[in-house]
């Protein structure tokens, strides 16, 4: 394929990279691949289903964990398409529109994902430090507009990246990965990227920083609170309310903060590293933030249950 010169001129498209070094195995290594997909996207629709079914889940701890279930289901059918095509049918190539097509949903559900967990810690630090103003304070409208101001920061925070790097040329098309990750797009770039790495840092302050530091704050404020007032058996109770919580928020930061860490620092580590680094970030929270809410909260396993119950389809 021959080099591009700029990235406006002629039809461009770029290389995808399966498992570097297992080519072969493609075939196979597609099936633990088609389960993961297979369980986010179960799991998740699930979980809408019973939250939309039940109405006693109407409520604003299951309204956010529908928005996360939205969030996880957008960014699973984000990257499924181009992954499996590779994976069963060695179709590498991806046209410039829709690589970068792919980069605005992918990175943008990513961040979606952070603000949401954001949005949840405020939700438990309400329930538990004021609940007699529970109610009052998250009520469907705020809700509404919690919902509203998250999809507006996620695309104002990735549209400037996709514009700032869609002006420049590129001078190579192979990615490192399987689909178009912004981390990976940018080494392919021939030009001053100063300004693209700037902004990408100043984002990453505000994602994969400010958003952790003030959810481990709302859990300050939390423990603090059950520490004071309640008894023991209260305060595992309001733990417990929180465990699902906490573990998908480390479910997505902690790869977050890997993935980040090993383009930044890494660059010489084996393509494998990034590879499997990569497909965990992206695939951990939408295949396990389903079955830890559905294993964790009674309610949702109780409706999930009705939802496929032989009497509720018979009713259907």
């Amino acid at each position: 394929m021959s080099e591009v010169t700029n990235s406006t001129q002629g039809a461009f498209y770029f290389l995808l990279l399966g498992i570097p070094g297992f080519e072969a195995s493609h075939i196979w290594i597609s099936i633990p691949f088609f389960c993961l997909y297979t369980i986010s996207i179960t799991g998740n629709t699930s979980i809408l289903a019973a939250i939309r079914t039940d109405p006693s889940l109407h409520q604003p701890m299951y309204l956010f964990l529908s928005m996360l279930a939205l969030t996880d289901l957008g960014l699973t059918l984000t990257t499924l398409p181009t992954v499996m095509q590779l994976l069963w049918f060695n179709i590498r190539k991806i046209s410039f529109d829709a690589c970068f097509a792919q980069f605005f949903f992918l990175h943008g559900f990513s961040f979606m994902e952070s603000s949401v967990l954001l949005a949840m810690s405020f939700d438990r630090y309400v329930a538990i430090c004021r609940p007699l103003h529970y109610a009052s304070v998250l009520t469907n409208e705020v809700i509404g507009r919690i919902g509203l101001a998250i999809i507006c920061r996620c695309v104002l925070a990735v549209l400037p990246s996709l514009f700032l790097l869609k002006r420049l040329p590129f001078c190579r098309s192979h990615l490192s990965h399987s689909y178009c990750l912004h981390q990976d797009m940018i080494r392919l770039v021939c030009a001053d990227i100063r300004l693209n790495s700037w902004y990408g840092f100043a984002l990453a302050l505000l994602i994969i920083v400010m958003d952790p530091l003030l959810i481990v704050f709302s859990y300050t404020l939390i423990l603090k609170n059950i520490l004071s007032t309640a008894t023991w058996t209260e305060r595992l109770r309001a733990l417990n309310n929180c465990l699902s919580h906490v573990l998908a928020v480390l479910l997505l930061y902690v790869p977050m903060v890997g993935v980040s860490m090993t383009h930044r620092f890494a660059t010489h580590a084996s393509p494998l590293v990034h590879v499997i680094m990569a497909n965990v970030y992206l695939l951990a929270p939408p295949v396990m933030n389903p079955i830890i809410y559905s294993a964790k909260t009674k309610q949702i396993r109780r409706a999930i249950f009705h939802l496929f119950s032989p009497k509720s389809m018979q009713l259907k």
